[in-house]
């Protein structure tokens, strides 16, 4: 009787300790924003896009979502990146150059949307607090104030 009474107190020491975690836990794990830039000039280089319409983004904070439309059977297999030259303009403010990767390997006629987010906080330059996004294919600049 007294050994079960000890195991189970065992168990329930061991489930306490498994719940308790601080909340900073959660903030390095935090991915809401989606994958970082990746800062690679070969790879952007030498990486080439599949074929997408660009529906729209939006910048919200460190967070760049992008929308595309592109034909597909279902669009779960495709593969969006966001890949940075490594290289920053100086001018004032700062500019970076990037391309938006997208692989699609769907042989299918229907036409479907997709959103993905990419977290910028990666690329802010040192020392400023604003820097200028260069996508390519993009019409436009797009510019990223950060703290």
């Amino acid at each position: 009787m007294k050994l079960s009474k000890m195991i189970i107190a065992c168990m329930c020491f061991t489930l306490l300790l498994m719940n308790a975690q601080c909340d900073s836990d959660d903030d390095l794990n935090d991915d809401s924003c989606g994958e970082f830039v990746i800062i690679d000039n070969s790879f952007f280089e030498s990486a080439v896009s599949g074929d997408y319409t660009l529906v729209g983004y939006n910048l919200d904070q460190d967070c760049l979502t992008i929308e595309v439309s592109a034909s597909g059977c279902d669009g779960e297999t495709w593969s969006m990146v966001l890949v940075d030259s490594g290289n920053v303009a100086e001018s004032s403010p700062e500019q970076r150059y990037l391309k938006f990767v997208f692989t699609n390997n769907e042989a299918c006629l229907a036409v479907f949307n997709q959103s993905r987010s990419f977290n910028l906080s990666n690329i802010r330059v040192e020392g400023s607090n604003e820097v200028v996004l260069n996508i390519e294919g993009f019409p436009e600049s797009i510019n990223y104030v950060y703290p």
